[in-house]
């Protein structure tokens, strides 16, 4: 970092915040930027990867103050059965942009793991590995990192949480 940048975001910003909290964990990352995109193929396509291979996290919301950060494969969504059974719950749901954005630090679109306001629990669905992109905090901006890498660096709990879409 050099007089308040690094990678050429200005600190204090959400794609630095995910590249330090990266750093801090010893997660070999690298860091990919890309124009807009409208599509899961567009954003696999812009960085070289698979589908199957962008990670997208998700927040839940399980009651008023505990959210869960999920991790899901580009090409797969959520099994609501699945992950209410893996949470001992009967219901789960979605919070509201303002409110995932209060939880995380993040806006919907740029929500990651690294670097988010609220350290969460974060459930890894098992479908991940190998080599995977995970959103870097910033529209068009990605970490590119090992799958096992992250699900060790975050303690997250591996399950089987989603179904192909």
């Amino acid at each position: 970092m050099t007089d308040g940048v690094r990678d050429g975001v200005t600190d204090g910003d959400g794609a630095a915040r995910a590249a330090t909290a990266a750093e801090a964990l010893g997660l070999a990352h690298t860091v990919t930027r890309h124009g807009p995109v409208r599509s899961l193929e567009e954003a696999a396509e812009a960085r070289g990867l698979e589908p199957h291979q962008i990670v997208k996290t998700m927040v839940v919301r399980v009651s008023a103050d505990d959210h869960r950060f999920v991790l899901v494969p580009g090409d797969r969504e959520i099994a609501w059965p699945k992950l209410r059974a893996l949470l001992g719950v009967s219901r789960l749901s979605m919070p509201s942009a303002d409110a995932a954005h209060d939880v995380t630090g993040y806006e919907r679109g740029t929500i990651t793991p690294l670097g988010a306001r609220a350290a969460l629990p974060v459930i890894a669905d098992a479908s991940i590995t190998g080599t995977v992109s995970i959103g870097g905090g910033a529209h068009g901006v990605a970490l590119t990192v090992d799958a096992a890498d992250l699900v060790t660096a975050l303690g997250a709990t591996v399950a089987d949480v989603t179904e192909l879409r």
